[in-house]
């Protein structure tokens, strides 16, 4: 795993032997960033299931101005704090949340992010569910762009009741989509 663009370009993160952690690989990361180019730089990010914070490293490689980082599994989480550290980031540049992705998502009473990352484990077939709890939650509003990875056979809508998905890619066993709010009639 490496970051891929930015101040922090060519720089490789930290390895690890995790069964549970399947990072972004570098062309679905590249798609991802290639299609968010202008809207990276002092964005604030949320990225979810955050793993070894490949995705919201490379935000802030790119210029964002802030990643909440919001991961369970503890290891995972040492994997991220040491991918920090090499990096030497400070607060107030991220947070790091060590709690359940739908209960931050439904319980999140802040300012609404601009990106929103999320890379739910395949194994769990919870895109759908992710998607629902962001649907609800007061985490987007009509600026936020949200990219999902999902399993190819895993369920994932064109639509949801404040969101729909404008734009995706497929990458054979997995898909990258992308959303945003709905326009108000």
């Amino acid at each position: 795993m490496r970051i891929i663009s930015g101040k922090f370009k060519g720089r490789v993160l930290s390895s690890f032997q995790a069964e549970h952690i399947r990072p972004t690989t570098d062309r679905v990361k590249e798609t991802l960033f290639n299609k968010w180019m202008t809207q990276v730089e002092d964005a604030k990010v949320l990225d979810l299931f955050a793993g070894t914070g490949n995705l919201g490293l490379e935000s802030i490689s790119r210029g964002c101005s802030h990643v909440d980082f919001v991961e369970m599994n503890v290891k995972s989480i040492q994997i991220l704090k040491k991918n920090i550290e090499l990096l030497k980031l400070q607060a107030p540049e991220f947070n790091i949340y060590k709690q359940d992705v739908l209960l931050y998502l439904k319980k999140y009473q802040g300012e609404a992010y601009d990106l929103i990352l999320a890379d739910p484990p395949f194994t769990e077939k919870m895109a759908h569910d992710v998607m629902q709890a962001i649907d609800t939650s007061m985490c987007f509003n009509e600026n936020t762009l949200i990219a999902i990875e999902s399993h190819k056979k895993e369920r994932i809508d064109e639509a949801y009741l404040n969101l729909y998905r404008y734009d995706f890619k497929d990458y054979g066993d997995k898909v990258l989509s992308f959303f945003t709010k709905k326009a108000q009639d």
